[in-house]
């Protein structure tokens, strides 16, 4: 199932021969620098199934990003509901979010899928506002962010109930949010 295309990139459900992929950005050092686990290779095939089963049911999920150039599977970005996240964000929120395997980055590919991803959450499902979140210390998440025009919204940082007391520094989480009116604002001005 094939979700988007950008110039450069395919965005889609999850396939088998994703595995190895998934494995390599749930357990990478440098991929999961901000988060308190790293995945075995049973778990990120299960967080694969999971995420295809739920982009089959919902249409929502992590999507798999391909790339056109040599149909390699990269990484994913994706719109998902924030779960067990109240507060700071009340049900029915969405999330954008992203993970690339560390050869791929450098090259926009993070941006260009998560623009895509914004109008089409905004255009196709008629959300109202996406959200992202991450350690502040993730300066390489809150860059992409930035990038695609969300701003900081620090009333609603918060620490991130998931995270358990030995990984206390990963806790705080800062809040970075973009309207639908801010979006199409922001194109409108490039157009």
């Amino acid at each position: 199932m094939i979700i988007l295309e950008t110039p450069r990139l395919i965005i889609r459900n999850w396939r088998e021969s994703d595995k190895d992929l998934m494995h390599l950005i749930n357990n990478d050092e440098q991929v999961m620098e901000f988060f308190p686990f790293r995945r075995t290779r049973e778990q990120s095939d299960e967080v694969l199934y999971l995420l295809k089963n739920m982009i089959e049911e919902t249409g929502y999920g992590f999507y798999a990003l391909e790339r056109k150039l040599d149909q390699s599977c990269i990484g994913f970005c994706g719109l998902s509901a924030t779960k067990q996240l109240q507060p700071p964000f009340p049900d029915g929120t969405i999330e954008i979010g992203w993970r690339l395997a560390p050869q791929f980055w450098g090259h926009g590919y993070i941006a260009e899928a998560a623009n895509a991803l914004l109008q089409y959450g905004f255009d196709k499902k008629n959300l109202k506002e996406i959200v992202s979140f991450a350690v502040p210390d993730n300066h390489r998440s809150i860059n992409v962010m930035k990038r695609i025009g969300m701003l900081r919204d620090a009333s609603r940082d918060f620490n991130h109930p998931r995270v358990n007391d030995d990984y206390e520094h990963l806790r705080p989480h800062h809040v970075y949010a973009i309207t639908k009116a801010q979006f199409q604002a922001m194109h409108n001005q490039n157009a």
